[in-house]
């Protein structure tokens, strides 16, 4: 069975199809979505089985790290550990293109988080669909950047994310072609930033 394809304007969500998501969503299902940093596969934090599937879509372990996409930096406090000088660095980078690894709160399932260092990745990502779906949903989204098997780069193309795992998924939704940059990512884990990956966000204030 397909995956159910909706096309968003990608500035000005239409309120009618953003219901319809967070109604598949709700249900438990898994769902390809725009970033401001390629597609990502997400569902709700609660979904097991949802959660399951999408390890199994990229093949990836426990110790990876998933990412919650949220929508400020006061949601972001409930789900990862941030004193006041982390709180007021992260302040200005967000929203934006950056990943941050911060200790997990005990609001965070524990098989969200990387088993071995009880952290989790948070994004407070840029994009308008995004941005809408989460706040309908009104609580943060599990995400994992659609890396396909054997691939070293997220897909940007929904017509190519539908030809290549539209029977794995329940809803694409296609926000345009967009490009392919990751985020950067800062870990605190000592309460120390650390740069992790160079990407798309400038991380000369993390160095």
């Amino acid at each position: 069975m397909s995956a159910l394809f909706i096309s968003v304007h990608p500035d000005n969500p239409q309120p009618r199809y953003i219901n319809q998501i967070c109604n598949i969503l709700d249900e438990g299902k898994v769902a390809v979505l725009p970033t401001d940093s390629a597609y990502a596969l997400c569902c709700k934090t609660e979904q097991k089985q949802a959660v399951e599937r999408i390890a199994r879509i990229r093949q990836i372990d426990k110790h990876h790290n998933f990412t919650l996409l949220c929508r400020d930096l006061s949601e972001l406090s409930t789900y990862a550990k941030v004193d006041n000088n982390i709180f007021r660095l992260l302040k200005h980078h967000i929203p934006g293109p950056y990943t941050f690894i911060l200790p997990a709160t005990k609001e965070v399932p524990r098989r969200l988080m990387n088993e071995k260092r009880k952290t989790i990745g948070m994004r407070i990502p840029s994009n308008a669909i995004l941005d809408a779906i989460i706040d309908k949903l009104n609580e943060p989204l599990m995400s994992c950047s659609l890396i396909l098997p054997g691939q070293t780069e997220a897909l940007g193309d929904p017509v190519t994310i539908n030809d290549e795992i539209g029977s794995l998924v329940d809803v694409i939704v296609d926000g345009g072609q967009l490009s392919v940059n990751p985020t950067t990512v800062i870990s605190f884990e000592d309460d120390v930033p650390a740069v992790v990956r160079v990407g798309a966000g400038d991380p000369s204030d993390f160095e």
